[in-house]
């Protein structure tokens, strides 16, 4: 069924409203001046409730605020009746944009649209040195940072649709990308982290807080601060000697969240470090321990914290830890994570898991303000537009649905262009094939992809853990390769020839290798010459095909800086792969008497979720 176009009366419609349906105008079927659906509006004093009904050529919308007006105009869109409520007074995003990936501003003002139609009210875009400074050139040196004017134009943009853009950004931890550069050895405290005390850390730090607060016209920004694990364990210690790291977190908290005040701003961060540092274990989620009182003390009262976890699948352990925080004296804020790190496509199976108990645990405890993070650990390699599934499905959780698919793929349709069934297929790449399943194990598929084909350190790994695991990787991309061949060509949202293409290279790695390490230790040299002269050549055509479709992607989503990393281990991969198959061939050819990159196996696990750890074991740049 086509999507009938909607027509506003300006005159009948309150301005905040207008702003959204103009806004929207630009790519949705929706006029001031006419169309087949006329949208009326009426507004109602019941919190969080929105509803749609049809009557004649109306849809009659009732909402308590903007944020359920654009969320009922989606379903309007979809052509769906709705009597929706939700208790959270915030429900945002937060897009990692300092881990490669620095999306362009046309495509995450295509992002707002989605995000206000599906019925989200505030967004981050979280940012360690990718925006620009004044006089401080290696800030975002050749990673793509935004300048001042992108960010007044992203901020004009979501308040035109009723999102409040808040600043996400670090000011003490996770600083690796400009430490790096020798012209901040003076605010050096370790590799990652900022020199507390230090004058010239806070004139930096000014300057960031001085560009936020000009660029966003929010007063709320997030300033980080989250595992700093070796604070005041470098230069500080070899300056001053050794102190308590919570002396040193909160006085420079204090200094920070001061700053803030200069600029009017009201500073939140992520609490994780006051649990750390309570138990010797710098376990985050440790129940046992309880933070010093005179620590509690000391932790900034202008501020808020908030609690990050994308792990937990049991309620309970949420509303404990939510109940921890609140008897520090903060009401926190969750920030629950839709899976795109460590992943290919967004992983709906993990995100089921931990999403759902989160925001069951919200709710019981009135917890109000939630977003969800969007991490690009490792390169940014996830199709990030598949997250578009992710965010339909968890404002459906939001605004109390049923995770009815039917309504969800006409909403995933109207709103975002593409088939939210084909995407939880494609979703499927991510499944957990491992018997031993661990929490939050990496299952295989992004390091599978990396894993150099005569060294199988991710190989070794996943045989330790599940010696099945073979039959079944190459069971679940064959399905997956055959559900998906005949709907390549979706890619409104995410795309879907990228899954596919993905899982045809993954099926035939794994085979490969299954194939090569039984022909090798049986002495089957014709099994291994057509191994070495067939289906390594065609393989590496596959390979070639998902190099070809990683540049793709990331042009039309990212500015082009950080596609090199990828290009590289891409480019690695066919050169090994080539190299496989001369070495095969040596050895055929009698030039060499073994392989032994095929030998000296480990019984043990190996750090497979982390890159360098797979391509190779030996010294990397």
């Amino acid at each position: 069924m086509s999507q009938k176009s909607l027509f506003w009366n300006k005159a009948k419609t309150p301005p905040e409203l207008c702003s959204i349906l103009e806004t929207l105008a630009v790519e949705y079927p929706i006029s001031p001046v006419n169309g087949e659906v006329e949208l009326n509006f009426t507004q109602t004093e019941s919190k969080g409730k929105s509803s749609v009904r049809f009557t004649g050529g109306k849809a009659e919308i009732t909402y308590n605020r903007p944020v359920d007006a654009a969320r009922a105009i989606g379903n309007v869109l979809a052509g769906l009746e709705s009597d929706e409520h939700t208790e959270f007074k915030t429900y945002g995003i937060m897009l990692d944009c300092s881990r490669n990936a620095v999306m362009t501003v046309t495509h995450f003002k295509k992002w707002l649209r989605r995000l206000a139609l599906m019925g989200y009210n505030m967004a981050m875009l979280y940012t360690e040195d990718t925006y620009q400074l004044p006089d401080e050139p290696f800030f975002g040196y050749k990673r793509g940072p935004y300048t001042m004017a992108e960010m007044k134009e992203i901020d004009a943009y979501a308040k035109s649709l009723g999102i409040e853009m808040i600043a996400c950004l670090q000011t003490l931890g996770h600083m690796e990308q400009i430490l790096q550069w020798h012209a901040y050895g003076k605010v050096r405290d370790t590799a990652s982290v900022l020199l507390v005390d230090e004058e010239a850390t806070y004139t930096l730090i000014d300057k960031m807080l001085a560009f936020w607060s000009e660029a966003l016209s929010s007063r709320r920004i997030h300033i980080g601060m989250d595992e700093t694990h070796d604070l005041g364990r470098g230069r500080f210690m070899d300056l001053y000697g050794y102190e308590r790291g919570f002396e040193i977190f909160n006085r420079h908290f204090s200094k920070v969240e001061k700053m803030c005040g200069k600029y009017n701003l009201r500073p939140m961060i992520w609490s994780d470090m006051y649990f750390r540092m309570s138990n010797s274990r710098q376990d985050y989620y440790d129940l046992e321990h309880d933070i010093p009182q005179d620590v509690v003390n000391m932790i900034p009262k202008q501020s808020d914290l908030v609690y990050w976890d994308y792990y937990h699948r049991d309620k309970q352990f949420y509303v404990d830890f939510i109940e921890k925080h609140r008897k520090l004296g903060y009401e926190p804020l969750m920030g629950s994570g839709l899976w795109t790190w460590g992943r290919l496509w967004n992983d709906h199976e993990q995100d089921v898991k931990s999403v759902k108990p989160c925001l069951q645990a919200c709710r019981e405890t009135k917890l109000d303000e939630v977003f969800f993070t969007l991490w690009g650990d490792s390169g940014a390699f996830c199709e990030i537009n598949s997250v578009l599934a992710g965010f339909c499905w968890a404002a459906e959780l939001a605004y109390g649905g049923d995770e009815d698919p039917e309504r969800l793929e006409a909403q995933f349709k109207a709103i975002a262009g593409g088939s939210y069934k084909n995407h939880m297929t494609a979703a499927k790449i991510g499944a957990h094939i491992l018997k031993k399943e661990k929490e939050n194990l990496p299952i295989g598929a992004p390091f599978l992809l990396w894993d150099d084909p005569l060294l199988g350190i991710s190989w070794d790994s996943k045989l330790n853990t599940d010696p099945d695991f073979v039959d079944k990787a190459v069971k679940l991309y064959d399905s997956i390769c055959a559900e998906l061949a005949d709907q390549r060509d979706d890619n409104a949202a995410g795309d879907i020839n990228h899954a596919w293409l993905y899982a045809d290279f993954l099926r035939r790695k794994v085979a490969f290798r299954r194939d090569l390490l039984k022909a090798y230790e049986s002495g089957d040299k014709a099994a291994m010459r057509s191994l070495a002269n067939k289906t390594l050549p065609e393989m590496s055509e596959a390979c070639k095909a998902v190099t070809a479709s990683i540049r793709k992607m990331w042009h039309k989503y990212f500015k082009p800086f950080g596609l090199e990393v990828l290009q590289i281990r891409q480019g690695g991969q066919l050169l090994r792969l080539e190299e496989a198959g001369k070495r095969i061939n040596e050895y055929l050819d009698g030039v060499i008497t073994s392989i032994p990159e095929l030998e000296g196996k480990t019984d043990q696990p190996t750090n497979d979720h982390i890159y360098k750890c797979v391509a190779t074991g030996s010294t990397h740049i």
